[in-house]
């Protein structure tokens, strides 16, 4: 039965970006866009956008929980590249968990006199470990809150902008404080990670009421909301508050941004909702993979332990491995290299799918050239992160491409021995 109305599924797409990206990318954006960060994430936006459309059209006609997974499914068939993306995107979800603990952490430190290694990463730790206990006592204990938790941080970061738009001083922003056009662009597709969550909508699909109508809505209407809401505090960041006290407080930049308006109060405010908004993000976030995780299994292209579903419909062990690998990868990678990573993941996943609605343009009806042109941008903003990464950020790149090679080796070892599969059923005769 459908339950979930238009502002219901506006809600989980805002939801899913408003979740812990902003509160850990701001400051990476101004450390390379400078006077320019409004214009960064309008650019991130504009792929978010066009990516919004394929997944608008594909997910009106293959309406399905797997929501990502369906759609390359449908477009590619079973073949290595779907069985890769199968796990890469679990890979970049734990990615986002990460990202999600270290920003817990770095705004949980502002709460203590002294900070120390042990202090981040006992932090990190709880930020994980916490949710998922959540997760396999009972799944809907945050997530039956989500709809508050949403209003509340969204209210806050309102207030963010509203009483700090007075405070704002132009000349900041002035294009000769602006960073090169092409750190711009990085900066952009470095934060565009905060953009990532709107295609949840999909994998609600089929409880969404008059899905053909409140599909479409939902994706751009969540997308520009969220694209208007970052510009905004980008604005009041970086017109308020001075690039050197920014960069002191960059993994905090936005309870920084609170401050000439609404002085120490504002600033534990902020830290507070980031606190909130990343526990909540990591819990739905740990469930999803979960999902995700049980669901590829159960079509057999993922080991059958993740079907293991218990404790009131709790994929348990799909939590289990989630909670493990991502405690790993929080504890290992540092708040640069993980958003780098998540946002190349998610990049590189978008594209596929604009490139599955531009192969299934037909049956979906939707315009070739803008799914060609979503195609395009995906594909340019990735290759222009990796290039930029590569001679800042080696490591990062490496860690990425490793993800890849850990995908396709995977796929290729799993299909051909566990599922009995020679390689892929195209290659059978």
């Amino acid at each position: 039965m459908r339950s979930i109305g238009l502002l219901g599924a506006i809600s989980i797409g805002i939801g899913g970006m408003v979740g812990g990206g902003i509160f850990a990318v701001l400051g990476e954006a101004v450390s390379l866009a400078h006077g320019a960060t409004a214009v960064a994430f309008g650019i991130a936006g504009l792929v978010a956008i066009l990516t919004a459309y394929s997944y608008a059209k594909l997910s009106v006609v293959y309406q399905s929980e797997g929501g990502t997974v369906t759609f390359i499914d449908k477009a590619f068939g079973d073949n290595i590249l779907s069985g890769s993306v199968n796990l890469m995107l679990w890979l970049s979800y734990l990615v986002t968990i990460s990202l999600y603990a270290t920003a817990f952490a770095s705004y949980g430190e502002t709460f203590f006199t002294h900070k120390s290694t042990l202090l981040h990463h006992g932090l990190v730790t709880f930020s994980i470990i916490l949710p998922a206990i959540i997760n396999l006592i009972s799944a809907s204990f945050v997530s039956k809150s989500e709809t508050l938790i949403v209003i509340i941080k969204v209210s806050l970061l309102i207030l963010v902008v509203v009483a700090g738009a007075s405070y704002v001083d132009p000349a900041r922003m002035s294009p000769q404080h602006w960073g090169s056009s092409f750190s711009i662009v990085v900066a952009g597709m470095i934060i565009f990670v905060a953009y990532e969550g709107f295609e949840l909508i999909a994998n609600s699909a089929e409880d969404i009421k008059n899905p053909e109508q409140n599909l479409p809505r939902a994706f751009y209407a969540s997308v520009i909301i969220v694209i208007a809401l970052y510009i905004f505090i980008s604005v009041i960041t970086v017109g308020s508050v001075s690039e050197e006290a920014l960069m002191k407080a960059k993994d905090y930049a936005l309870a920084i941004a609170a401050q000439p308006a609404l002085g120490h109060t504002g600033f534990i405010l902020v830290a507070s909702a980031a606190l909130l908004s990343t526990f909540s993000a990591i819990n739905a976030t740990i469930y999803g993979n979960a999902r995700l995780g049980y669901i590829v299994a159960k079509d057999g292209k993922l080991p059958k332990a993740l079907m293991d579903e218990e404790k009131s419909g709790v994929p348990f062990k799909g939590v289990l491995y989630t909670t493990l690998f991502s405690l790993v990868l929080a504890n290992s990678i540092d708040l640069t290299e993980i958003a780098i990573i998540g946002s190349a993941g998610f990049l590189l996943i978008f594209f596929i799918v604009n490139v599955s609605a531009y192969k299934l343009h037909h049956e979906i009806k939707a315009n070739q050239l803008i799914t060609a042109t979503a195609s395009l941008f995906a594909c340019a903003a990735l290759v222009t992160l990796l290039y930029h990464t590569y001679s800042s950020n080696p490591r990062a790149v490496i860690i990425f491409i490793s993800f890849i090679n850990i995908s396709v080796l995977f796929e290729l070892i799993y299909g051909r021995y566990v599922r009995g599969v020679f390689f892929y059923r195209r290659y059978k005769k």
